[in-house]
């Protein structure tokens, strides 16, 4: 068994060889096949003659990994399940429960119900730990935990789980979950339009349109367009988005890269649908990749406000290769460039720290572009917007508060302890704050800055040297008042994780749609991109 594997991974690896052999790769064709010819003997022998049992399997997806670890994190290989999921995220529906999921190695945990689909209706809520699945326990499923609930629709599986410490159990029934790239919109008193576009899927300029000429039907004057939080998605779809608001031939991005075939320019090929409409995007810490195409065109050709937040940075453009059995090779080809020129990738993944960290580009490295109408734009670090907002910025401690689920674990816990009948209500208290600090000091909360990341490996220095005898009085001295710091910044930062509390609490009770409804009477850019919109004066002075 073990003879035929390694056969077929060398197989494969002689087709590598002659696909990079027949493509005109950059690189000598001789040194590529001399590293394959190393790696296919090391690995037969590895697998021949080990002292323990391997699983070639495993070896080969180890190596893979580390192996593209090195370049950039968007450059991956993706098995058959990898790639389903990434066909599911572009496609308009997939099969599924309906929820948002986080999977670890031992826990299924809910983040997220979509109002009216299998996981909601089976009772589901968000902050639930799914344990057994078809009565399998998740723990002791060695694959992707996922894939068990995975079925034709209509069909019903058992689910085991805990909620506030208490194990249920309930039947869900499998469906098609249509994936929305338009969740949202609705035409506000002062004859604004609101939009939210969460996705760019393959649906995502046509549901854009019908949303823009429904409200337009209504009465819309002006236009506002919601991309926080939007991940982005296919680049022919961010193409033909910015095209509902641009003239046809309007140059929206530029790819380049060493490869010639991807140099590419990308203009928009339709004729559009409303060049006039004043229009206000506004954008977050987590727009990224396509959501940065349409807001950098629009900043660049002076076609609307951009309001917000830094965007998230990603100017790297990533395109799957088939590979054999049904994987994929997600590969990075090129970089972006916005009609000024600018490229807004924020990390330099060819420059890394001696921890092996990519670098952040330094602001001082930014250089300087025009905009159609002469205003000064930079690259180097996402989309910066015309108009700036606490509320919607993201920076080490609220990252922080993120990655360790903290606002995630406070809402599950305000939920079942708080009633909330209608959203517009709502307000998190000054009293609702303090309790959260509190919830920190509970769970232990704590993260590590990079000041305190260098002082440690000064310390280990110092340690190997003899000397810390000498600093160590200074060295907690230091880390005594940067805790104290990041305590501080628990209050400095207070209007953005309120503003992350507010969102997480809402869904809680009122699903996404409940959100929406809130932000359009208490959201802080809305209300900021409603304002400029209602003053022509201002809004053509900021784009001229």
């Amino acid at each position: 068994m073990k003879n035929r594997v390694i056969k077929r991974i060398f197989l494969v690896l002689l087709g590598v060889i002659l696909l990079v052999g027949t493509s005109g790769f950059k690189s000598d064709f001789f040194a590529i096949a001399k590293q394959i010819e190393i790696f296919t003997t090391l690995f037969k022998e590895l697998n021949m003659n080990y002292v323990d049992e391997t699983n070639p399997a495993q070896l080969m997806d180890t190596a893979i990994k580390a192996m593209l670890e090195d370049l950039d994190p968007y450059t991956n290989y993706w098995n058959e399940q990898d790639v389903e999921a990434a066909r599911m995220n572009t496609a308009g529906e997939y099969q599924g429960i309906g929820a948002a999921v986080r999977i670890s190695r031992d826990r299924f945990t809910i983040l997220e119900t979509y109002k009216d689909f299998p996981a909601d209706k089976a009772g589901l809520k968000p902050g639930d730990e799914i344990i057994k699945i078809g009565g399998i326990l998740v723990s002791d499923f060695k694959e992707d935990a996922g894939e068990l609930l995975n079925g034709a629709p209509n069909t019903n599986i058992t689910l085991e789980y805990v909620r506030q410490g208490k194990t249920q159990t309930t039947t869900l029934t499998r469906g098609t979950i249509a994936l929305k790239a338009v969740p949202f919109y609705e035409l506000l008193e002062d004859k604004t339009g609101y939009i939210v576009l969460s996705r760019f899927n393959s649906n995502a300029s046509s549901e854009t349109i019908k949303a823009l000429k429904d409200l337009q039907s209504r009465g819309a004057e002006k236009i506002i367009l919601d991309l926080r939080g939007n991940p982005g998605g296919l680049l022919s779809e961010a193409i033909l988005v910015s095209n509902i608001f641009l003239d046809k031939g309007q140059l929206i991005t530029s790819t380049r890269s060493v490869i010639d075939k991807y140099n590419q320019q990308y203009f928009t090929p339709k004729e559009p649908i409303n060049t006039k409409i004043p229009l206000a995007v506004i954008i977050d810490g987590r727009s990224a990749s396509a959501s940065e195409i349409v807001a950098g065109a629009i900043q660049d050709l002076d076609r609307g406000v951009i309001i917000g937040a830094r965007s998230f940075g990603k100017g790297l453009v990533q395109r799957p290769k088939e590979l054999v059995y049904g994987t994929q090779l997600k590969l990075t080809i090129s970089r972006y460039y916005t009609p000024s020129g600018r490229c807004i990738q924020a990390l330099d993944y060819r420059s890394r720290d001696k921890d092996g960290n990519a670098l952040r580009i330094e602001s001082e490295n930014y250089n300087e572009f025009k905009t159609k109408s002469g205003r000064s734009v930079y690259d180097g670090g996402g989309i910066l917007p015309d108009i700036q907002l606490k509320t919607s910025e993201f920076n080490p401690i609220t990252n922080a508060l993120l990655k360790h689920q903290a606002i995630f674990d406070f809402a599950t816990e305000y939920y079942y302890s708080h009633s909330l009948e209608n959203p517009e209500n709502f307000r998190f208290t000054e009293a609702d704050y303090n309790v959260f600090k509190q919830f920190l000091k509970k769970t232990n909360f704590s993260y590590e800055t990079e000041t305190e990341s260098q002082l440690k490996e000064v310390l280990t220095a110092a340690n190997e040297e003899g000397l810390d005898k000498e600093i160590s009085a200074h060295y907690n001295q230091m880390i005594t008042g940067i805790e104290k710091s990041k305590n501080a910044e628990i209050d400095n930062k207070r209007e953005e994780i309120i503003s992350l509390l507010t969102d997480e609490i809402i869904k809680r009770y009122f699903y996404q749609e409940g959100l929406y409804e809130y932000y359009l009477k208490q959201d802080p850019e809305i209300l900021e991109a409603r304002g400029v919109l209602g003053n022509p004066t201002k809004y053509a002075g900021i784009l001229k």
